[in-house]
Parts: structure tokens; sequence; C-alpha cells
């Protein structure tokens, strides 16, 4: 993986189909609706960026921090960076100015591009940090980036990068202390892509354009899920996109009997089954449904099959390694030709991934017992951004990385995650494990969700505390749920209070931030 010519646009570049005129981007939504992108299209505008950078004289490394609204343009000015050389630094939309400060001047970008809305409260902070170059990309392809770029070339000889040359650095959600920037390298990004392209079977069109996978791109491009693993699939299959800016359930279901492969937030999908639209006749030709990044419940799953006829295949990975597992798309040979999509286990080990559960000495633990997740392989990340005791903290003396997500292997080799390592409510000496009992309380009637977490306890340490969202219509009582859970779990791993709430708090995908649970009830017991 050491060659010079590792660039990821590289890659996927040579993955075009051979009629660049061919459509490659469809957009369902938002001010570009109805606009169609050809390959050439992509190559072309993606060049035109790449001059910009470069025209800049950037010193070698140089990050580009992005923080705007979805848009196609917002997708070539990522491929932009890569071409050019440069680091990607994607921020979350939903970041507010103190978080966008510490970004800044953590990561020092060269160059951040903001939203027309926000420049002036932007540029002032990147300008403080050091910024040289502040442009602005609106989802209506407006703003100075497209502005500037247009007076540029409409080819770029891409930039000869080696496998571990850093590509882009992901922030971690950090919802205990400061966010970390786990830096990913082209051999990092190409290694993963080329894995998920034939574990998941993608295919490429024949030579007149037919018979390939179409995707349907509904999720946000600052993430992993929809930035790396998406839309890295489809262009290294050549594949068509119909491209969502924004999710909305009705317009997706209406474009699915065009589509074959979906990748979506569990959230994503319970808004899906809530429309009467979603029949087995919408989803005729889908092949391929992936579920990642929060977990799935196993009522969603079930739901999906009876729904549409099709099983939700879930992964399991982070920031820090891109995709670990994989549930089967087809028979794997691996695992004695298993084909079947377990629902509630995030399935395999992918190749060439290592993948261990090991007790806190560090011994692996045995088959059906629970562990902490360590992982090593191409796809594994090289460090946190300026933070080399922290990296050493992460990894083990022989290269695998602490992934502090806790979880088991069962008998024939599926993994099942548990929960974080930092949940982990240690109650009288006693180790629960909230997605355990998150599980039993799912499964009672008229329970749509539920977040366990573990607060302060003046005689246990801590105690768990339950929060639970009731179904429609749905009546539920705090004392029957926990009368419920004392009938089937250990007394330590029941729930010392229960509460019923509207809804769970989220992140912007779909991760319960039990942090702000945790706060909530923090002096419940004084």
């Amino acid at each position: 993986m050491n060659a010079p010519d590792a660039n990821l646009y590289a890659v996927l570049r040579a993955a075009f189909p051979a009629d660049l005129d061919a459509v490659a981007i469809d957009v369902a939504d938002g001010p570009a609706a109805g606009l169609a992108y050809s390959w050439r299209d992509l190559d072309r505008a993606s060049a035109m960026i790449a001059n910009l950078l470069a025209s800049l004289n950037l010193p070698a490394g140089s990050r580009v921090a992005v923080q705007v609204d979805k848009s196609v343009e917002a997708m070539l000015l990522y491929l932009a960076t890569l071409r050019a050389g440069y680091v990607f630094l994607p921020l979350n939309t939903a970041y507010r100015s103190a978080e966008v400060e510490y970004f800044l001047g953590n990561a020092e970008p060269a160059v951040v591009v903001c939203t027309p809305q926000a420049f002036g409260w932007v540029s002032t902070l990147a300008f403080k940090a050091g910024t040289r170059h502040v442009f602005t990309l609106g989802d209506d392809r407006s703003g100075s980036l497209l502005e500037r770029a247009l007076h540029h070339p409409d080819r770029f000889e891409t930039v000869p990068r080696r496998a571990d040359d850093l590509a882009a650095i992901l922030y971690t959600s950090g919802t205990t202390g400061r966010s970390k920037g786990a830096m990913l390298s082209h051999g990092n990004l190409v290694s993963n892509a080329q894995v998920l392209f034939d574990y998941w079977g993608w295919r490429r069109p024949d030579a007149r354009g037919q018979g390939g996978d179409l995707l349907i791109h509904a999720l946000p491009i600052f993430h992993v899920h929809g930035l790396f693993v998406a839309i890295h699939g489809a262009l290294l299959a050549g594949s068509r996109m119909i491209w969502f800016n924004r999710f909305d359930a009705l317009a997706v279901v209406a474009r699915l009997p065009e589509a074959t492969v979906f990748m979506g937030v569990p959230t994503l999908y319970v808004r899906m089954l809530a429309e009467p639209t979603l029949t087995r006749e919408a989803a005729r030709g889908m092949r391929l449904l992936i579920s990642g990044s929060a977990p799935l419940l196993i009522e969603t799953f079930k739901d999906w099959q009876t729904r549409t006829g099709h099983t939700i295949l879930e992964r399991y990975g982070m920031s820090e390694t891109l995709m670990l597992t994989s549930n089967p798309w087809t028979a794997d040979p691996r695992h004695g030709g298993r084909s079947e999509r377990r629902g509630g286990t995030v399935g395999f080990p992918l190749p060439g991934v290592d993948l261990r559960i090991v007790d806190e000495a560090g011994a692996a633990v045995p088959v059906g017992e629970t562990g902490h997740i360590q992982v090593r392989g191409p796809n594994v990340f090289s460090g946190y951004w300026r933070m080399p005791e922290k990296t050493a903290e992460e990894f083990t003396a022989d290269g695998f990385f602490k992934t502090g997500d806790v979880g088991r292997f069962d008998a024939d080799g599926y993994v099942t995650i548990v929960g974080r390592s930092k949940d982990v409510i240690i109650s009288g000496g006693y180790n629960v494990y909230p997605a355990e009992v998150e599980g039993f309380i799912n499964e009672l009637p008229g329970v749509a969700e539920s977040a366990v977490v573990g607060v302060p306890h003046p005689d246990f340490g801590e105690v768990g505390v339950a929060v639970v969202v009731p179904r429609p219509g749905a009546a539920l009582s705090p004392e029957a749920v926990l009368a419920a859970l004392k009938a089937r779990l250990a007394n330590f791993k029941v729930p010392k209070r229960c509460f019923v709430a509207a809804e769970l708090p989220r992140n912007t995908m779909g991760k319960v931030q039990k942090n702000l649970l945790r706060d909530q009830h923090r002096a419940l017991f004084g």
C-alpha cells in the first residue's frame, strides 16, 4: 500500500464508466432539484475546484475545513481536496460558534468553506485562528467558491499521494471531554472502500450502462456513513445516485422502485415504515438496505422484513476505523458459508480486519462472554490529531486500537455490540451493560424505545436510571416497567428509577445523547 499513486481520487476516477456522459447523479430535492450531473461533470467540476485550491499555494498537508449544507457541489469540494493533495475536514452543520472555534483553533485549516449565511461569524473565527482563505458555498450553487473556481481550467492532474499520507480528519462527537480529530489516510479510505465494494457485491453497469446498482443517497456528508461508505461505494461501482439534500420519508419511498441500494440510520427506517406507501411493490428492486451509526431495534428489523420482504443489513464502524464488521450480503465462505443477516448483531469482521474481545487484563474472553472490542487492520487510523499521548493510550503494544465498545462473539462468529465501555454502570461492584437492560425494556408492550444511564448513588456508587418512550397511544407506568424487569433480570441490573418521556435526545446522526440524560438525572439520589 505504499505505492506513490494511492490518492483516493485516482482510485475512484479509474472506476468511472467508459461513457463519461452517462448520468452519475440525479438531484431529487432542494434548489437544484431536477438537475443531472454526468461523470464528466464530476471530473471537470472537481478539477476546477482543485485548480482553485492549488492556486492558493498552500503548504503541504494543509487542511480544508468545510461546514456547509449538503449538495453535490459540497461532494465535489471533497473530491477536489483529495485531487489537490490536501486534507479534508468536514464539520457537522449543527455545530455552533464555540464548537467551530475549537475545531478551527485545533486544526488550523488553511482554507475554510462555510454557508453564505454564516460567513460573518465563521470568517471572524477563521481569521482569528490564522486561516487565510474563507470561501462560501450554498446548496443553491451560490457562493464565492464556485465563482472563483469558474475562472480555472477544467483539467487537473491529480497529485500523487502515498497510502500513509493524510486524506481527512474527522472529529469525534466529543460526548465526554473535547472532541478528538481522527486522522484517516488515503490508504485507510482506499482499503475500506475496496473491501466493502467486494463484500457488499456492488454491481457495475455493463457497456451499455445497464444492470448496475443505483444508490439513494439521503445521508449527511460530514460523517463516515454518508461521506465515505455511501459515496465511495457508488463511485467505485460507477453507480448512479439519486441525491437527496435532506431526508424526506415520503419522497424517498417514492423513489425506491428505481433503486437497488439504500443506506440509512435507524431513524430513517422508522420514518419510512410510518409511510403507507412503503410496500413490497415499492421495494421490489432493492438489493441492499444498510443500517448503521446507531443501534437498530429488533422490532424495526422485523417490521421492515414484514412490510417489504427485505432484510436490513447491519454493520459496525467508527470515525477512527471506518467499517469493521458487517452482516453478510451473500454467503460468507470464511464463516461456514453463512448468509443470514441476524438482527441485533453487526455480523462478522470484514476481510483484513482483526477483531478480538478481551477482558480488563487483555486476555481473550470465551465465546458468548462480554468484553472490550479491539481491532487492527489497514482501515484503522494512525492516531488523533496533535494528541500523541491520547493516541498512545488508545493502542495496545501489539497495535490493536481500543474501540471503547463492549461486545461478544456468538458460536457462529457473529458480533453483538453491547454498548460503550464508558456507559457501563458499576453498581455495588457489579458491571451493568445498559444495552442489555434496554433490550429487555424494548420488548415490553407499549414501549417504542428506551435508554439506560448510570448516575451517582451514595450506597451503590452508581445505579441505573431508565428513560422510556411509549408507542403512540400507549400508556406506560414506570412502576410496571420496573416490575417487569425484576421478573426477568438480576436485581443489580434493574434500574432504580424509571421515567417516561416523549422522546430521547439525539444528535444529527440519530445517536442517543446519553450524556444529556446523565446530566439531567445526576442529582437524583443526592
